[in-house]
């Protein structure tokens, strides 16, 4: 017993920064562990009416695993995990929204009228591009910059000025809002498309836009959690320590 109430006190978010591979086994039970990681495992087993044993088995399972393991972005350096975050998920975002956009578009004009529910997707998607878009545009341009200034601080040992947006926990605050944003719109995409379910008469292309769609949602995740749940918490105690 001692074992599952220091396993249900620990947030979801970080055992997910632990190791990724227990990414799979919350995604399995429907628990969003990129935008609300910062629920304890017994408040969101509790909330699902899950059995935490069996949860925290499950996981134990996954941990104890000599297999596949994940790589651990916790270690890295902060200057690091910001180049990888930029020139992987920001490149992929940026890489697949003209493709999706094209795809949606075209299944609206084909199936649309016998599958209403394409244009929401569309409308969905095509806001979530739009914000994506602007969202990465201010961690490049204000955030990320500031992240590697705090490192270099750090490795020269010297004291930078604060910012003209007070505290990093700021833009933090704000990137935060704009990622819960993307993972409730995301939430909705999933739901209306019968979790990337193409239907009987669905086409070759609607049965790639969906499958692009879950990929782009599952790299959303990915992307969301490295800045969440390791990214920002390493910048909030990095500036502390310069202050």
């Amino acid at each position: 017993m001692e074992v599952l109430h220091k396993d249900s006190e620990k947030q979801i978010g970080q055992f997910v920064a632990d190791d990724f591979r227990t990414a799979a086994v919350f995604s399995n039970y429907g628990i969003d562990f990129c935008c609300k990681g910062d629920r304890t495992l017994e408040e969101v087993c509790e909330k699902n009416g899950i059995d935490a044993h069996v949860l925290i088995d499950e996981l134990h399972a996954v941990l104890n695993s000599k297999t596949n393991q994940s790589i651990d972005y916790k270690s890295w350096p902060l200057d690091l995990l910001v180049d990888y975050i930029e020139k992987t998920h920001h490149r992929y975002v940026a890489e697949k929204i003209p493709v999706l956009l094209q795809f949606l578009n075209k299944l609206c004009s084909v199936h649309g009228e016998r599958h209403p529910e394409l244009i929401t997707i569309n409308e969905l998607f095509k806001a979530s591009a739009g914000e994506l878009s602007a969202h990465m545009k201010k961690e490049e341009l204000i955030l990320f910059p500031f992240v590697k200034r705090l490192v270099n601080a750090k490795l020269e040992n010297i004291t930078i000025q604060s910012p003209q947006f007070g505290t990093v926990e700021n833009p933090i605050a704000m990137m935060m809002q704009e990622h819960d944003n993307e993972g409730e719109r995301f939430r909705q995409i999933a739901e209306l498309s019968n979790n990337y379910t193409p239907p009987a008469d669905g086409c070759n292309t609607y049965q790639v836009t969906y499958a692009m769609l879950q990929e782009f949602e599952q790299d959303l995740h990915l992307h969301i959690h490295l800045e969440n749940n390791i990214l920002f918490p390493g910048a909030v105690k990095l500036e502390k320590q310069n202050g």
